[in-house]
């Protein structure tokens, strides 16, 4: 995943920036970078931010950068904000997104004689592929537009020249774009909280496909929003932090509702002595379920935030685990003898999940009600890098699946599964509620996920869990 932020003032804006980029830290924690514009024209700066917050790497770039122009990401991936030299002129420019034909589009740059300088584990860096497919074009505005279309994925930009800083948005509006405003200065920003504490005030939010151009003075939109759209669902469930709103719902106000949903799904059938959220994400969707149910909400483990990140993050699977398990503190004295429901976000591989349970038990628990805020995850995303997932073979879903189909899962078997109604998703979910040794098993189902929500679910992007495109 990852997230930018962008800032046009009439004055420096690189401590704003700085802020404004930091408050994307929930987004990634692998690259972080910054880029500037003013009298001394273009700077930049790029840190490894795995092991140390993006605050402390870039603590005395911030004294040493200047600019009135800026923009800015949390990369999980490639190193960037990149600094482009180009017939079209020079820029900076930062991406957030998924390039799934890269290869395709990499080979006609190659006929054309183009080369490339950046790479990222040993492949061409994405942001540069994105920039010399603008480049191919007569203008920026034009290349902006061509890459939105020739992407097979998704992609959201910023694009930042000595006049001002180009915005699109992804032409299918998979990933959001808020603008900020106050007297002196607007702001470019994925997370529509990331601006509050700077003094901005919300101004607008770019729709699917829209290319505005922020200078100190105004926003200019210089590509209209298209009326199709499929934001991810996820941001909602997991990715977006509990300020966040995304299409006007709140993050914190979906899951509340979620767990809401799934707490009338079981109809005072659980009768635990506590509700129990897996920290951080999984606490609202517990909160919710406990306020329907009437079940006293508890923290049976504390997660000890100071010095671990969140467990997606690192690159391998083992390291993964660890960082799940090691920042995790039970409280053994309200764990000792209870039952509980226990709410995560969701369950992708179910190791860390898994592990969590058996903690539980281990501390004395006597059940563990285990209730995913969203659908079992049928589909690898093929819009964002929301897991390090390297096939859907790993999704525990599909292993299930896969134990008693076989390799070769046609679609419609693939639907059956999926459809919370069907005699094959009920003993999916049996048996992965066996796998993974939880008391019981419940998936939000799709249609109250969708309803929590909110927004047209034609709107939302649901592919990871029903395969629909």
């Amino acid at each position: 995943m990852g997230g930018f932020f962008g800032v046009a003032a009439k004055r420096d804006c690189v401590l704003e920036l700085f802020y404004g980029i930091d408050y994307h830290s929930h987004l990634g924690t692998r690259r972080g970078g910054m880029a500037v514009y003013g009298e001394n024209g273009f700077d930049r700066a790029i840190h490894n931010i795995e092991n140390s917050p993006f605050r402390t790497k870039f603590d005395k770039d911030v004294n040493s950068m200047k600019g009135y122009l800026g923009i800015g990401c949390i990369s999980d991936y490639e190193p960037q904000p990149l600094l482009i030299q180009s017939r079209l002129g020079s820029f900076a420019i930062t991406t957030v997104g998924k390039i799934n034909n890269a290869d395709e589009l990499l080979q006609q740059l190659y006929n054309d004689k183009q080369s490339f300088q950046e790479m990222t584990s040993g492949m061409v860096n994405a942001t540069e592929l994105v920039s010399a497919l603008i480049c191919t074009k007569d203008s920026l505005l034009e290349g902006i537009k061509y890459v939105q279309e020739v992407i097979d994925g998704s992609l959201s930009l910023l694009v930042m020249t000595r006049a001002g800083i180009y915005a699109a948005r992804d032409k299918m509006g998979r990933t959001p774009i808020v603008l900020g405003k106050k007297d002196d200065a607007y702001c470019i920003s994925f997370e529509s909280f990331a601006y509050m504490n700077l003094g901005y005030k919300d101004y607008k939010e770019l729709g699917p496909g829209e290319i505005d151009f922020v200078t100190p003075d105004g926003v200019e939109v210089l590509a209209e929003p298209r009326d199709e759209m499929r934001i991810c669902s996820f941001l909602w469930v997991y990715y977006g932090y509990p300020n966040a709103t995304y299409e006007g719902v709140n993050v914190e106000e979906m899951r509340y509702r979620c767990g809401e949903k799934m707490a009338m799904r079981d109809g005072g059938s659980i009768h635990a002595d506590m509700v129990a959220g897996v920290p951080d994400s999984g606490i609202a969707h517990a909160i919710g379920y406990s306020n329907e149910a009437h079940i006293p909400f508890s923290r049976p483990f504390i997660k000890y935030t100071p010095t671990w990140p969140r467990s997606f993050m690192p690159t391998n699977q083992n390291q993964r685990n660890l960082v799940a398990h090691m920042k995790l503190i039970p409280v053994q004295a309200l764990i000792d003898g209870k039952s509980m429901v226990l709410i995560d976000d969701s369950i992708v591989r179910g190791t860390q999940l898994r592990e969590t349970t058996e903690y539980l038990y281990e501390s004395g628990a006597k059940e563990v009600h285990v209730r995913p805020a969203c659908p079992p995850i049928m589909y690898g995303c093929k819009y964002l890098n929301f897991s390090r997932s390297k096939t859907e073979m790993e999704l525990i879903a599909r292993q299930v699946i896969r134990d008693w189909e076989g390799d070769f899962v046609p679609a419609e078997v693939l639907k059956e599964y999926a459809d919370p109604t069907s005699d094959k998703y009920n003993k999916m979910v049996d048996e992965i509620c066996k796998r993974q040794n939880f008391t019981t098993l419940r998936y939000n189902r799709l249609d109250d996920m969708l309803d929590a929500i909110g927004i047209d679910p034609c709107k939302v992007c649901t592919y990871c869990f029903d395969g629909k495109e």
